[in-house]
C-alpha cells in the first residue's frame, strides 16, 4: 500500500470535485433539503413543546445527510473517468486496485463528513438562538450528540461503498446515481424511523448498529475491490 499513491489520487479527486458545478450543487442542495424542513418546524415551537421534545430523537434525522451526500459523488467516482476517458492511464500505472479504490473512497467521505458536521452544528446554533425556550434543551441530547459524531462517518463509509460498487459496473453516470441513491435509502429509512422513536433508539441498538457498520464498512473495501475487473474496465465500451 502507497500512501503516496493514494494522496495522489485523493487531491486529484478533490480538485475535479471543485470543478464541477453539479458536485458542488449536490453537496450543498441535500444538506439544504435535510436542514430547511425540521428547523422551520422547530423553530415554530412554542415553549411548551419542550416536555413531549425531551422524548423524541429529532435531530437523528440528519443522519440521513452522510447516508446520501457521498452516496451520490461516489457513484460518479469510477464510471465518469470512463466517459471521459481518464480512466485508462491510470489503471495502467502500478497503483493496485485496493490504492485505487481507497483513494476513490476517502476523497467523498472527507467533504461529506465536513458537511454534515457543519449542517449539525448550523442547526444546533440556530435553535439555541432562535427556538423559544426550552426548545433547545429538550433537543440537544448528549448521547444524540454522540451518535451523530459518531456514526455520521461510518454512514458515510458505507454509502461510499455502495456508490463505488454501482459505479464500477455500470457505463452511465446518471444511472449510477440513481441507482446508488435507491441503494442507500435503507439507511435513509432506518435513521428517519429512530429520529419518529418508531424505532426506540437504545444502547444495545447502537452499539449493535455502530458494530455492524465498522464490519461492513472494512468489507466493503474488500469486496468492492474483488468486484473491480481492471481489464474489464480498460477494454471494456465506455
Amino acid at each position: 500500500m502507497s500512501r503516496r499513491r493514494v494522496i495522489a489520487i485523493v487531491r486529484k479527486e478533490l480538485r475535479d470535485y471543485r470543478r464541477n458545478r453539479y458536485m458542488i450543487v449536490t453537496m450543498g442542495v441535500i444538506p439544504a433539503i435535510f436542514l430547511a424542513q425540521p428547523l422551520v418546524s422547530i423553530l415554530n415551537l412554542p415553549a411548551s413543546a419542550s416536555v413531549p421534545l425531551s422524548r423524541t430523537h429529532e435531530l437523528l434525522y440528519l443522519l440521513g445527510i452522510p447516508a446520501l451526500v457521498p452516496s451520490v459523488i461516489a457513484a460518479s467516482s469510477v464510471v465518469s473517468e470512463r466517459e471521459r476517458g481518464t480512466l485508462e492511464p491510470v489503471l495502467t500505472t502500478p497503483i493496485s486496485r485496493e490504492e485505487f479504490l481507497l483513494a476513490k473512497a476517502l476523497a467523498p467521505l472527507l467533504p461529506s463528513v465536513l458537511i454534515s458536521y457543519l449542517v449539525y452544528g448550523i442547526f444546533v446554533v440556530a435553535i439555541e438562538l432562535f427556538a423559544h425556550p426550552g426548545v433547545a434543551p429538550a433537543l440537544l441530547h448528549a448521547p444524540e450528540v454522540i451518535a451523530q459524531v459518531l456514526f455520521t462517518p461510518l454512514l458515510a463509509s458505507w454509502s461510499i461503498w455502495v456508490g463505488i460498487a454501482i459505479s464500477t459496473r455500470t457505463s452511465d453516470v446518471r444511472a449510477a446515481q440513481q441507482l446508488s441513491v435507491l441503494g442507500n435509502l435503507p439507511l435513509v429509512a432506518l435513521t428517519t424511523l429512530i429520529s419518529l422513536d418508531v424505532i426506540h433508539p437504545t444502547l444495545s441498538l447502537a452499539l449493535g448498529f455502530g458494530a455492524g457498520l465498522l464490519l461492513i464498512d472494512r468489507l466493503g473495501w474488500r469486496v468492492v475491490s474483488a468486484m473491480f475487473d481492471r481489464e474489464r474496465l480498460i477494454t471494456g465500451t465506455r
